[in-house]
């Protein structure tokens, strides 16, 4: 589903398909006709197994290592839920609302804020009278660097973010192959992971100028599923090598083995998506007609989605990387001058173009989180913070 949302990235955004699927599934298991075969389809397995594998997407995700996912349903308190449906569900989601919606609003928002430590503010969502059930799900994730990056001013000399002076970022290690470089039918993408304390790793995707977003992000979906092979920095010849990637000799006092030398952009990113509007990659396009209800396994009263929508959030700093969203379906530094007697292999890589992001799983390789940068941080002459 990653690879699906990201065909159709034409900007800067994040978004996050693991908080979207769960509530399909749930969807799914309590649909009928038409708007199950869907939401299947959708999803990728039989509606039939849907809750079930829901709920195992729900446990892996509860031990992924510094993320937080959460389930919450809310119903009008004359919405009678099926019992067999709701007992699907995780135990202890499920709550009510009656016909105070500001009250009931207030109660959702404060759930969202909570579940993703303040970085999502309110629900996606907004109830209506003719609102019967909100199904929402919420994902928070954080990790630290192992080894953190120094913050230094970055101005490109080329491309959009020409003439900007740029929060960047910047760090040398021994380890050259966290930077590779994949071929694709669309061109080449240089792909560097920067792997977190806690099993969470973040990549960085550079493709050629004129591929799309999409295209981007979804060569690094190949790279991080070993889709697509991935030739590392370690053995990579002289030369420019890939989109910002260069292999070069350097002096050196004494005598050093290939090293990395990364810089890039701090950056903020936030999103809102309407998924209805893209109702077909989800699978909700006949549960949208109000004419009929399609989801009898939920409820005897006639459903149909009238509003799914997430709200997303990313940073990317010095010290770390946290991300969450909520998703919503509602039915209804140098020291002196040495000499230099050696030299030594660098890889160089810089991000000073637009650029994609996969916050992963390490063991899994689930991406968690996805986006596109175009508006990377200002560099304010502050020290960074996460």
């Amino acid at each position: 589903m990653t690879a699906r949302w990201a065909q159709v990235v034409t900007e800067g955004t994040v978004f996050s398909a693991p908080g979207v699927w769960p509530l399909l599934a749930f969807l799914a298991d309590g649909a009928a006709g038409p708007a199950r075969a869907e939401l299947a389809g959708a999803l990728g397995v039989p509606a039939e197994r849907a809750a079930g594998a829901a709920r195992e997407v729900l446990a892996g995700l509860a031990s992924v290592s510094g993320l937080d996912a959460a389930l919450g349903l809310w119903t009008h308190h004359g919405l009678a839920l099926r019992e067999e449906w709701r007992a699907g569900l995780p135990a202890g989601v499920h709550g009510r609302f009656g016909d105070d919606l500001v009250t009931a609003q207030e109660r959702l928002d404060a759930w969202a804020a909570e579940r993703t430590g303040g970085l999502v503010e309110r629900m996606p969502v907004t109830l209506t009278r003719e609102a019967r059930m909100v199904l929402a799900g919420a994902l928070a994730l954080r990790t630290r660097w192992r080894q953190p990056f120094t913050e230094l001013p970055l101005r490109p000399d080329s491309g959009p973010w020409r003439g900007r002076t740029l929060r960047g970022l910047h760090r040398r290690s021994v380890r050259p192959d966290r930077v590779g470089v994949t071929g694709t039918p669309d061109g080449f993408v240089t792909a560097l992971t920067v792997p977190g304390d806690n099993g969470v790793d973040v990549h960085l995707l550079l493709g050629e100028e004129r591929m799309a977003p999409g295209r981007v992000l979804a060569a690094g979906v190949g790279v991080v599923e070993r889709g697509l092979p991935l030739t590392g920095g370690g053995a990579l010849p002289h030369g420019h090598v890939g989109p910002g990637l260069h292999v070069e000799q350097q002096p050196a006092a004494t005598p050093e083995p290939r090293t990395l030398d990364v810089r890039t952009v701090a950056y903020e990113v936030r999103a809102d998506h309407d998924l209805l509007a893209l109702s077909g990659l989800f699978g909700l396009t006949t549960a949208t007609d109000t004419r009929a209800g399609h989801f009898p396994g939920v409820s005897a009263r006639p459903l149909a989605v009238g509003e799914a929508r997430q709200s997303a959030v990313a940073r990317f700093g010095a010290l770390g990387f946290r991300a969450a969203a909520v998703t919503a379906v509602m039915p209804v530094a140098a020291a002196g001058v040495p000499e230099f007697r050696y030299e030594t292999t660098v890889v160089r890589v810089t991000f000073d173009r637009p650029f994609g992001f996969l916050a992963t799983d390490r063991d899994s390789r689930l991406v968690l989180t996805a986006g596109w940068i175009t508006d990377p941080t200002p560099h304010p002459g502050v020290p960074a913070t996460l």
